[in-house]
């Protein structure tokens, strides 16, 4: 987390998730799934020889997750999503599967394809916390602010008061033009068990008091988990920000 930046509309949204370890987008309920140690080596030859092995077998969930990891370690993006998906038709009712295809779509930026597999894995039963703020993710990053933060709730009522929830609900208030909203939430989950040692959500608090114009506060509060350096990117790119948007100009007058 120490080199992450608040610099773009990814980042700041923490997704690609994570709606997953950095990101707070976990999704469908279920342990990540792994390919073990027959995952092949990021080569253009251990792709070739991954894929051999899948195509002989496209049934075998565990060659086609290896092809798709050796796909993905090549950052082959569109390739692996198909074998994904062609791995979810030969599964429909792997809601694991179907979670995991779901992340990894919102991580390539899909977010609208991202949506519906995180429906489909509520719809196939597995509607915990981590399934509904999968979703909420998915439809934040398709600027459905509103509409992410009913969801949220959903996850909320399954995990009452769970920081990395309300940190996208602060998060989806930052985005959409409300920081200090999301200020509140924020430091109400960072007083929760698990929320004070999150650097996620002191990056998130620096940024909602950097868009206020309060940057030796927000200064202070980045410097604890990023370089000086970074924590100085960061600053000069929210004041351009506030300088040079429409925007961000309502923010300061707000």
């Amino acid at each position: 987390m120490r080199r992450m930046r608040i610099v773009t509309g990814a980042a700041l949204l923490l997704i690609a998730p994570a709606l997953a370890a950095c990101q707070t987008t976990s999704g469908g309920g279920a342990d990540a799934i792994t390919t073990g140690s027959t995952t092949p080596a990021p080569t253009l030859k251990g792709a070739a020889a991954a894929e051999r092995d899948w195509r002989r077998d496209p049934k075998n969930l565990r060659k086609g997750l290896a092809y798709a990891a050796s796909l993905r370690a090549l950052g082959q993006t569109g390739r692996e999503l198909a074998v994904l998906k062609a791995l979810v038709g030969f599964r429909p009712r792997d809601v694991t599967l179907r979670a995991h295809y779901g992340r990894r779509l919102l991580a390539a930026g899909r977010a609208v394809q991202a949506e519906k597999a995180f429906r489909a894995v509520i719809a196939l039963g597995r509607a915990d916390w981590k399934a509904y703020n999968a979703l909420g993710a998915a439809l934040a990053a398709q600027g459905r602010y509103a509409a992410a933060r009913a969801v949220y709730q959903q996850a909320l009522k399954a995990s009452p008061n769970n920081p990395k929830v309300l940190n996208n609900i602060a998060m989806s208030h930052i985005l959409q033009g409300n920081p200090q909203e999301g200020e509140r939430i924020l430091r109400a989950a960072m007083k929760l068990p698990g929320g004070g040692n999150d650097p996620r959500l002191r990056q998130n608090l620096a940024l909602a008091l950097g868009l206020q114009g309060r940057f030796r506060e927000a200064r202070y509060i980045a410097s604890q988990d990023l370089s000086p350096a970074e924590v100085e990117a960061n600053m000069a790119y929210l004041k351009r920000m506030l300088g040079g948007s429409d925007v961000w100009k309502k923010l300061q007058k707000g």
